[in-house]
């Protein structure tokens, strides 16, 4: 039954105790997507598995993670953001340790399915609560915590990650999140309001199709690269997948739009230019952070020789820009036009990218490699809080938890486009500039996990080189999507003179 109330008297909650309790869930959620990628050797040696297997240790998390976020975006809406984001926390904790404590493959793959829900249902609720208990003026600066975590995120995961596998073994880097879920949960469940529910008729037809739909076209492009884009088995191929996913889809619109009770998906969200433009902005920004670490990762450890936990501090420079930029940028967001801090920020990540595919040789000192990646930290502290702001401003508030799913959709749908863009495109130019191996396959196709033959160095720091290429070139699309953002309307109706007033 919804309150009478839209939205909490600003004396009734403490907005920023409430966020930082949120962000220790999420930072959990973050660090988890990149820690089990270090661990993954250890796994398949252990488990005493193969590489197939043990690629859907990620994949079953990515699929589980992105498939419901429609749903539990929607869901927060009706039953509440603190308790939808409270069960997922407890779920992922659980599952976690679930995690830590399996002797199978398949186990373990299961487990992680498990994470994945509790993410998905953990993960709208955040913006759905920014949105909700910020007032328009200071969202900016909420949502640069919310950016700032993502980008330290990417330092910690996979560093933390090396120092538990080296030192206590694999299944720390699950155990590991039950303490930090505990807190998380006894934090969340103090200092995040109670906020208003709405009464909503969930759409369930609304919810089959958007979840098959999504499973088909997210499982197809995920799992391309390991079949080959051929078949999968019997009639099923991976063409035929993504396909019938696309057509799900847009069977799903269609119902959205002659559903006349409450679509799972209300359309009317995209009648706000700046949201539609917001979540294609995100969804190129998705594909490039995810489809940028693959190749710089494998070229530190295959060409310079660096250990997993070495190679991750390369991030540093641009983790911690980020980080002391995000709290900066995001009073300016408050403020400014966002077209042009974060038509800035995209600018700055492509010409990073671009800049790093020029300066990729097996020699070259490591500092020349850290100029591009510490202006990357200047992209991602201009990227996350002026987007991520812009998408929820002009939404209504009862909305803000689909608004939110559909912006953390968006976002999730580009990192899987990322991961299976550049996997195609690293094998392609290793083909093109790697010798052939006696069975026919590149030469340094097999040894990913170690360092190559000097002999292979050249043709292989090219490879990674030019498949930098393929995110730069997507950040465009993002650029010009932000590029054509209209001025929030809250900046229309007051002068910017006086926001600093509104704070507090």
């Amino acid at each position: 039954m919804a309150t009478p109330q839209e939205q909490v008297r600003p004396s009734e909650v403490r907005p920023w105790p409430a966020l930082w309790a949120l962000v220790v869930g999420f930072f959990m959620i973050l660090v988890d997507s990149t820690i089990v990628s270090v661990a993954t050797p250890a796994i398949l040696t252990d488990l005493n598995t193969d590489v197939g297997n043990v690629i859907w240790v990620t994949s079953a998390y990515l699929l589980a993670y992105a498939v419901p976020l429609l749903v539990t975006g929607r869901l927060g809406d009706r039953i509440g953001p603190k308790k939808v984001y409270l069960t997922g926390l407890a779920l992922f904790t659980l599952a976690s340790v679930w995690c830590g404590f399996t002797t199978s493959i398949s186990m373990l793959i299961v487990a992680r399915v498990f994470q994945g829900f509790g993410a998905a249902m953990m993960t709208p609720q955040t913006m759905a609560v920014i949105t909700r208990i910020f007032p328009p003026d200071q969202r900016g600066k909420a949502m640069s915590l919310w950016g700032a975590t993502a980008g330290v995120a990417t330092l910690v995961g996979p560093i933390l990650g090396g120092v538990l596998v080296d030192g206590l073994g694999w299944q720390w880097i699950f155990f590991i999140n039950a303490p930090v879920g505990v807190i998380g949960f006894v934090l969340a469940m103090r200092l995040v309001p109670d906020l208003p529910t709405h009464r909503h008729k969930f759409d369930i037809p609304g919810v089959v199709l958007s979840s098959i739909g999504l499973f088909c076209l997210v499982f197809g492009i995920q799992e391309g690269q390991k079949y080959d884009w051929g078949t999968i088995k019997g009639p099923i191929s991976v063409w035929s997948l993504i396909i019938t996913g696309l057509v799900v889809l847009a069977i799903f619109v269609f119902w959205q739009s002659r559903n006349r009770g409450e679509p799972l998906l209300p359309l009317g969200l995209f009648k706000d230019r700046n949201f539609s433009l917001a979540n294609t902005a995100i969804t190129t920004v998705g594909f490039a952070i995810t489809a940028m670490t693959f190749p710089l990762m494998l070229y530190a450890q295959s060409v310079r020789g660096l250990s997993p936990t070495r190679s991750a501090l390369l991030l540093v420079p641009m983790a911690v820009i980020t980080g002391a930029l995000s709290p900066w940028v995001g009073k300016l967001t408050d403020r400014t036009h966002p077209r042009y801090l974060a038509g800035f920020g995209l600018a700055c990540c492509s010409i990073a990218l671009f800049w790093l595919s020029q300066v990729i040789e097996p020699d070259v000192p490591i500092w020349e490699l850290l100029l591009p990646i510490a202006l990357l930290g200047v992209a991602n502290g201009f990227m996350w809080a002026p987007i991520g702001s812009t998408a929820t401003r002009n939404l209504p508030l009862h909305q803000a938890g689909a608004g939110a799913g559909v912006y953390n959709t968006t976002r999730q749908i580009g990192a899987v486009l990322g991961s299976a863009g550049i996997a195609v495109l690293m094998e392609s130019r290793l083909a093109h500039n790697l010798p052939a191996a006696p069975g026919g396959a590149p030469a340094g196709e097999a040894s990913f996990g170690g360092k190559l033959p000097e002999v292979l160095h050249q043709g292989f720091s090219d490879s990674m080189a030019q498949a930098l290429i393929l995110p730069a070139v997507v950040l465009l699309i993002g650029l010009v999507a932000a590029l054509l953002f209209t001025k929030p309307t809250y900046l229309k109706e007051r002068p910017s003179d006086d926001l600093e007033s509104l704070r507090g």
